[in-house]
């Protein structure tokens, strides 16, 4: 099928919406299809520079238009809309109310993925307007949580037959056959010994000072920090310098390709998050959040500490992962003790996470996401079922 993929996210970038994005894009060219991704700015990178930059194999293209910043991204929308009718796109797929609206006027189908509260001036009626649509659609939502919040904030119920519960996910080959902690800080050449990493940007509410807390706490432990704005690395490289703590790697910005052996260099992994959290784009999201290092996490097949947010519950369990209050240092450092003296838990935890991360492909995201397309699905091969049913809105994650 001839999928036009419209996003408003920049290309390259180390923003975790640009990563999903092209996670998605992927995923789509990955099931046989034909694959056009239409975002904002210049065209600065060539194919092969992207793939080492978001660890991709399969091509797809991608077209850059330019926008006005005086017109809030609609001009953006609308030209590339304009794309996609030229294009004679049979679906468009997109994270843009406006996009996914022109094209449902427009008789093509729409999948319309969904992070955040619907957000603006005309946001809501926009999103109202989507809903009432007669043009075959699908609403993906990221967690059950956010579906709850939409639903309250703008006093509407989403319709089961066009909604569907999509967390996001994982490209697990990478993380196949991946060597044991000890032979992959060999084969980075980090320090030797117990390590205790954390991937990921440093916004706020990432819990950053509950990573410090711990490291000044194990100074017998290699805390692992992987990623990170250049400002940012600096500013912690500077604070830790200050403190005089010498167990702490920060590796700074790592290719997504190579994200995985970095992750699997740790015996733990950690998901401080704060009460609130902001992204890149600010807001809060600690509620309806859906983290993709939980995803690389859970792959990695290492032991995870997290912070005891109720939406990470719809993935994480007692079983693969424990649990601690968000922003309770004493709690954190108390956690990490017990498990560090417990290699047999570490293993339990990493072998549940592991096999739990197969649920989370983003290649059969991307084939549950198109189920009851019409013909999509003659040309689908799907693989088996996973325990996730995705139109389905009971628990059974």
């Amino acid at each position: 099928m001839k999928i036009v993929v419209i996003s408003a996210s920049f290309v390259p970038s180390t923003a975790a919406n640009s990563i999903e994005v092209m996670k998605v894009a992927h995923a789509l060219a990955e099931n046989g299809h034909d694959v056009t991704l239409i975002v904002p700015g210049e065209q600065t990178n060539k194919w092969n520079e992207l793939a080492i930059w978001y660890g991709l194999t399969k091509p797809f293209t991608i077209i850059w238009l330019k926008e006005n910043p005086a017109f809030r991204r609609y001009d953006f929308a609308l030209n590339a809309f304009n794309q996609a009718r030229k294009m004679k796109a049979d679906l468009v797929y997109t994270w843009m109310l406006q996009a996914a609206l022109l094209s449902l006027w427009q008789k093509i189908p729409v999948v319309l993925e969904l992070h955040d509260r619907i957000r603006g001036n005309l946001a809501p009626t926009l999103f109202k307007l989507i809903l009432h649509s007669k043009t075959l659609k699908r609403l993906l939502l990221i967690t059950k949580a956010l579906k709850l919040v939409i639903e309250n904030e703008l006093q509407v119920s989403l319709p089961v037959d066009i909604f569907q519960v999509a967390p996001n996910g994982i490209e697990l080959e990478r993380y196949v056959s991946l060597p044991g902690p000890e032979a992959t800080r060999k084969v980075l050449g980090l320090t030797e010994g117990l390590s205790v990493g954390y991937s990921g940007h440093f916004y706020a509410g990432r819990g950053m000072e509950i990573l410090l807390s711990l490291a000044k706490s194990f100074p017998e432990i290699n805390f692992l920090w992987i990623g990170g704005t250049p400002e940012a690395v600096n500013h912690w490289k500077r604070r830790i310098s200050l403190e005089d703590i010498m167990n702490v790697t920060l590796t700074g910005f790592v290719p997504n390709k190579q994200i995985a052996l970095y992750q699997a260099a740790c015996d733990v992994l950690l998901m401080p998050y704060e009460l609130a959290v902001s992204g890149s784009s600010g807001g809060n999201s600690a509620d309806i959040c859906s983290p993709m290092k939980m995803f690389e996490y859970l792959a990695a097949g290492r032991a995870i500490i997290s912070s005891d947010l109720p939406v990470l519950h719809e993935v994480l369990n007692e079983k693969n992962a424990i649990f601690c209050p968000a922003e309770d240092p004493i709690a954190w450092q108390s956690a990490l003790h017990t498990l560090i003296n417990d290699s047999e838990k570490i293993m339990e935890l990493g072998k549940q996470a592991q096999s739990d991360a197969q649920a989370y492909s983003w290649k059969k995201r991307a084939e549950r996401s198109l189920l009851g397309f019409g013909k999509l699905e003659e040309h689908m091969v799907l693989e088996p079922e996973v325990d996730i049913d995705p139109l389905d809105n009971r628990d059974k994650q």
